[in-house]
């Protein structure tokens, strides 16, 4: 989910993203978090969460509307108007497991160790040429 919210209104957006994390959780799906403003654009925030199935997700989406603790949810986005408008997109990830595997890094001449190209500097890693 992209939303575009009210950057004057985050503690209610905050309110209704805590409140749709636990209906997700609760209904069979897996709510992997909401992103919200820190750097940039302040009126921009996103939500992810998947479900095994599209029968699971639809399952879910039967409850809008109609069970009391969705309808609670969408209330606090209603009242307060944090949410200005947002949109749904469906995705599939790409998992670390369905990567190739990398391939080892270099080893010294001895064979013992791996070769580092970077070090550390003043708390950051720095390429070594």
């Amino acid at each position: 989910m992209d939303y575009t919210i009210d950057p004057r209104k985050t503690a209610e957006f905050e309110r209704f993203a805590r409140a749709w994390i636990g209906l997700v959780n609760k209904h069979g799906g897996q709510h992997h978090g909401y992103f919200l403003p820190a750097e940039g654009a302040s009126d921009r925030a996103l939500a992810l969460f998947s479900f095994p199935s599209l029968a699971a997700y639809e399952t879910y989406r039967s409850r809008f509307g109609v069970d009391p603790e969705f309808v609670a949810a969408d209330k606090i986005r209603d009242d307060s108007g944090c949410v200005l408008r947002y949109e749904r997109t469906f995705m599939r990830p790409l998992l670390s497991a369905q990567l190739p595997s990398r391939p080892a890094p270099p080893r010294s001449a001895a064979g013992s160790k791996p070769l580092s190209r970077f070090r550390r500097s003043a708390g950051h890693l720095v390429a070594m040429k």
